[in-house]
């Protein structure tokens, strides 16, 4: 192994001062999730590892590493809202992911408001400029090659409705810059925010320009 690679195998531990791997898998998209369990209770959670995976219809998917309670409350009623954390609601998404108990509202905890959503029963950030009401679609617990499991669970759904500011749309073409969403980075405590400094283009070849 060349001297200026750091190898290592997971299984073995990275031997670094903070495991780099969410590191290096970013910066990543916030799954900021409102849901709620059986009897009505509200819970809203920043999770990192968050993104879309299919266009039609679309579907998101956020992993829940370890059982949290927006699990439990998806298990129950099959239903989520995803919202975008901008820099503008930084601190407010920061405060939504205390470890607290079941019974405490998120949404009070950071200062949000609830706002109802026209599909499913569980609410929206109504601060947020962007949100997806989330139907379930599968819900798998992860496995390791050998096929042993892992406490972690990917929680997969449905986007049935999008709520968007209009401010965000520019001749009808969303503007991602503008919405200021930030992104989870690795270590302790790294965020990114995303500006339009960052834009650049590149077509696929043989697209039409």
């Amino acid at each position: 192994m060349p001297d200026d690679i750091h190898y290592y195998e997971p299984a073995n531990g990275h031997g670094l001062p903070h495991d780099p791997f969410n590191a290096i898998v970013g910066p990543r998209p916030i799954g900021w999730i409102s849901s709620q369990d059986a009897n009505g209770r509200l819970n809203l959670a920043p999770y990192s590892f968050f993104n879309a995976f299919n266009y039609i219809p679309p579907i998101i998917g956020f992993s829940s590493v370890g059982r949290k309670d927006s699990l439990n409350n998806i298990e129950q009623t099959g239903e989520f809202a995803w919202n975008l954390a901008t820099r503008p609601l930084a601190e407010q998404m920061n405060q939504s992911c205390a470890m607290v108990p079941p019974e405490v509202n998120e949404f009070e905890l950071s200062g949000l408001t609830p706002v109802a959503s026209n599909i499913i029963q569980v609410p929206r950030v109504a601060e947020s400029p962007v949100s997806f009401e989330c139907k379930v679609t599968q819900i798998i617990q992860l496995q390791r090659a050998d096929g042993n499991v892992v406490p972690s669970w990917l929680i997969l759904g449905e986007v049935v409705a999008v709520h968007i500011a209009k401010w965000l749309l520019k001749d009808g073409v969303y503007d991602t810059a503008a919405a200021e969403p930030i992104l989870r980075g690795g270590g302790p405590a790294d965020y990114f925010q995303l500006g339009p400094e960052a834009l650049f283009k590149m077509y696929r070849p043989g697209a039409n320009k």
